[in-house]
């Protein structure tokens, strides 16, 4: 039978051994620790006092850079002319940012340096976040107020002639992630860094990023994010942290005695070079570091051929290896695609497994059982699980450990985090193409699914022979595909869960529902292994920063910045909810964040919008699960409505601006049809004299972090309308809650948790839901609903609106395809229920409507939204890792 044994955690996880005897667990020696930062690629000099501890040793602290406005301004135009190659009597705006962001970068690195070699003197455990996306967003005014320089820099600005704000502008968005998963691993980030916590993040430079959105004729078109062209002032380029990272070739086999050796022979092999950015704490000294990756060629011209005059193919191998790290997801619906998107994720994870051994020997030598001691590594979602077989094959193959010790090794320093219900959206690689590109991780992960298989053979033993290995077939990591049994995959997530000492769920009905769901064998087999990690966002990012007017209402409020660091304190805001006086300035401050967004609005579409109007906000990827589609066929029903009416009646009609945002995947038509749709209802409504008054409905284009900052202080209503059972978490409706915005949306992921908070602040009587205007289906009915769907009798307010589309009543399109997808079962099957839910998704839209007309209580429950949304930090979530799965201490400067 299997024996629990601990991985440095506050609880024993369950880890199947690979041969039947099990594991021989290790008893922790002693504290863990850090290998030293190489800063060797960080040339210039620093001035440095240095200080002894208590054990006489010294070690540097940061000198203290003048901040004096005189002494930035000074600074900001040498920038501009010794970095920048600018005219210290010409600065331009462009200039003037890029001065002021390499002062700031100074301060940063300064810093950083001091974190890394406190880290590496006191030498305690340390996290490391692989991640496919960080969305960052801009950094300028992230940095200065989390270096409180906020009023130096602003008054030095000024002798420039500029203004912060409006040269915060002239910064691209680092275009490093897609939506929610990206933009959580940054606030993660942040809260590492603020909280003083060991912790690196692990990712790719994207040249271009995911890409940027242009409508044109309605149709969303991809156009290359070129969001490095000015170059990124807050990088820190590593020319001297670099990494060879193979792909394809052929195993070579010797056997000495006992033992297989196996030499990868790849045939063709690119190099990582690292790129650091410095993540800068709030209220701290500390600064962390996310390390990208950036792909180059071994050779970068070949010269013979460019003298042969083949041109083109001189530049083959460059291409072949940039092309690694040019886009974030490449489109996978292509054998080239996929192949590409495998090569990006094992390229970073390769990279930055290599960093970490290779830093870890310069301190513990080839101690690698000390490794569980010294690292954790957090697999964010599927897309580093490779990095399992990569640890093997390090152990193994380049360090000469045993099977048993490396794959023992293995299942302690991995966690993992799933983001998804969908069981088709959990990544399947063809073994095919794996074994083509990576054949030594292909055989590496063979070995681990038969020998896993044989424990469960063992572990289940007591079950009938079918059932078991019904079971057996279930919990494979390597399966057929069941749409073509000739082909078999490699099931990333069940790797996931096979060879991480933890998983965890990012909502509490998610961690239930994947227990019951995708991974209930596995739960079964491994009870303890199971944990719960409600997202959080960063206070300082989404409150204080991008709705200052409002933190600083709160501040004055609470007598106190500590809420900054430790938003239970927001409670606090309880009382003022009864205060008219406070509604008063709670109020304007919205009112003044709506015109922002107003002028943001006709910046886009020419527009000018009634700012007195509820603001109506749905934001986040476009996706059939988010159901886009339901909030465009209630914006209809609405116009229908206004309409009908009499112009005394219409005096009577809560006017509306409607704003939706957000990208569909390249490949995803079915998504760029919503985007269709919503721009020809947008037309037909935004240019009706009899409607446009009282109703608008804009697409806004390109939806990032920056504009993000700008929508959400602004909305009054915001729609988190998943089908219940489908959302992971999202973290918008706790941007939203946080910004006072009323939300509008079903019982799922975090709505439901906001929902008890919202409920607990009002009082012992108040139900979960009281306050959130809810809808919809129950998670646990959704189920049997689909396979009702055939027989379910439609509203007829849908009938009407599904005629009008096919008619063409907006625009020349009739959209068929995607009427079919939810109304015609012959074609689709409406699998996320948009007609069940439609109904009571208009009654709640009614009791809204109601809601508004009483703006006393629509402003009361504004505050308690922001009173009751502490628990969505992701301090408060990084808290939690630390203590119950990273067992990471935190370890400040001085």
């Amino acid at each position: 039978m299997m024996r629990p044994h601990n991985v440095g955690c506050s609880s024993g996880h369950q880890i199947p051994p690979l041969r039947s005897s099990g594991f021989r667990p290790r008893v922790v020696r002693r504290a863990v620790g850090l290998p030293p930062l190489a800063v060797a690629g960080w040339r210039r000099r620093l001035d440095v006092v240095s200080f002894r501890n208590n054990n006489g040793r010294k070690r540097a602290e940061t000198s203290k850079k003048p901040t004096d406005p005189e002494t930035v301004h000074s600074d900001v135009l040498a920038k501009v002319e010794f970095n920048s190659g600018g005219n210290r009597g010409q600065v331009t705006a462009l200039l003037a940012y890029q001065g002021l962001a390499w002062n700031l970068r100074e301060h940063l690195m300064e810093r950083m340096i001091a974190t890394q070699n406190l880290w590496r003197e006191k030498d305690p455990k340390f996290v490391y976040y692989l991640s496919a996306e960080f969305l960052m967003g801009r950094s300028l005014l992230n940095t200065i107020q989390n270096l409180e320089l906020y009023e130096p820099y602003a008054q030095a600005l000024k002798m420039l002639g500029y203004n912060l704000e409006t040269l915060a502008e002239k910064e691209r968005d680092a275009s490093l992630g897609n939506g929610g998963l990206g933009r959580l691993a940054a606030c993660f980030l942040d809260a590492m860094a603020t909280m003083n916590l060991p912790g690196w993040g692990y990712g790719i430079r994207y040249k271009y990023g995911m890409f940027k959105q242009i409508i044109k004729d309605g149709e969303q078109m991809e156009v290359p994010d070129v969001w490095l062209t000015d170059g990124n002032p807050w990088e820190v380029r590593r020319p001297d942290v670099v990494f060879p990272v193979s792909f394809g070739g052929k195993l070579k086999k010797t056997v000495t005695g006992s033992h297989e050796l196996v030499e990868w022979i790849p045939d063709e092999q690119v190099i990582a070079m690292a790129y650091d950015v410095p993540i800068p704490g709030f209220n701290t000294q500390n600064t962390g570091n996310l390390r990208l990756w950036e792909s180059l060629p071994v050779n970068e011209f070949d010269l013979d051929a460019f003298n042969k005059g083949d041109i083109l193919s001189a530049y083959n191998e460059k291409g072949r290896a940039e092309a690694i790290t040019s886009v974030l997801y490449p489109n996978d619906s292509t054998p080239e695609g996929k192949a590409l998107r495998l090569k990006q994720q094992y390229f970073f994870v390769s990279a930055s497994l290599q960093d970490v051994l290779a830093r870890f020997k310069k301190v513990h030598g080839n101690q690698f059982d000390l490794l569980p001691e010294k690292a954790c590594f957090q697999l964010n979602d599927t897309h580093p699980t490779i990095g399992i077989a990569e640890m093997v094959h390090l152990l193994v193959d380049k360090e000469g450990l045993d099977w048993e010790a490396a794959w023992g090794i293995t299942t302690k320093v991995f966690a993992f985090t799933n983001h998804t219900i969908m069981p088709e959206a959990l990544e399947k690689w063809p073994v095919k193409v794996m074994r083509e590109f990576l054949p030594r991780h292909m055989e590496i992960i063979e070995t681990i699914d038969t020998q896993w298989q044989a424990f469960l053979e063992e572990k289940l033993s007591e079950m009938p022979k079918a059932e078991k290995q019904a079971a057996i077939d279930r919990m494979a990591i390597v399966h057929p595909n069941q749409w073509n049994k000739e082909e078999m995959l490699v099931n990333m997530a069940h790797l996931a869960v096979v060879g991480s000492h933890t998983v965890n769920g990012v909502a509490q009905i998610h961690s239930d529902i994947i227990k019951s769901t995708i991974f209930k064998d596995f739960h079964g087999v491994f009870p303890l292994k199971f944990q719960n990690k409600t997202n959080g966002v960063t206070p300082r990012r989404w409150l204080v920063f991008s709705n200052t007017d409002l933190a600083t209402l709160i501040t004055e409020a609470l007598g106190t910045q500590e809420w900054m660091t430790n938003c239970k304190l927001l409670e606090g805001l309880k009382p003022f909810a009864e205060d008219a006086e406070f509604r008063k300035k709670w109020s304007a401050v919205k009112r003044k964040n709506k015109e922002r967004l107003g002028a943001k609005i006709r910046e886009l579409t020419g527009d000018d919008v009634d700012t007195s109007s509820m603001f109506d906000i749905q934001i986040k990827r476009i996706h059939e699960y988010k159901r886009q589609f339901l909030n465009v066929l209630s914006v209809i029903r609405r116009y229908n409505t206004i309409k009908a009416m009499t112009p005394e009646e219409r005096k009577s009609v809560v006017p509306r601006v409607c704003v939706i945002a957000g990208k569909a995947a390249s490949s995803y038509e079915r998504a760029k049809d919503i985007i269709r749709l919503v721009g020809a209802v947008g037309d037909t409504i935004n240019t009706d004299p009899e409607v446009r008054d009282l109703l608008r409905l804009y697409f806004l284009p390109d939806y990032n972090v920056s504009l993000a900052e700008v929508i959400i202080p602004a909305a009054d209503l915001s729609q988190h309308i998943s089908t219940a059972g489908t959302e992971a978490s999202g973290t918008s409706n706790m941007k939203f809650q946080m910004n006072g915005s009323l939300i509008l949306g079903t019982m799922d992921g975090a709505n439901i948790e906001i929902a008890e908070e919202i409920a607990a602040i009002q009082g012992p009587d108040a139900k979960v839901g009281d306050g959130l205007f809810i809808f919809g289906v129950d998670a646990k009915d959704v189920p049997k609903l689909r396979k009702e769907r055939k027989e379910f009798k439609t509203d007829p307010r849908w009938d009407e609106i599904m005629d009008m589309i096919k008619k063409g009543t907006f625009g020349n399109d009739k959209f068929e395809a995607l009427v079919d997808s939810v109304n015609d079962m012959t074609v689709g099957n409406d699998w996320f229920l948009l007609a069940n839910d439609f109904a009571t998704y208009l009654d709640v839209q009614d009791e809204v409507d109601a809601m508004w007309k009483n703006q006393d209580e629509w402003v009361r429950r504004s505050i308690l939204y922001t009173a009751s949304s502490g628990k969505f930090s992701s301090d408060r979530t990084i808290s939690q890792y630390a203590e119950e799965i990273w067992d990471v201490q935190p370890l400040a400067v001085a």
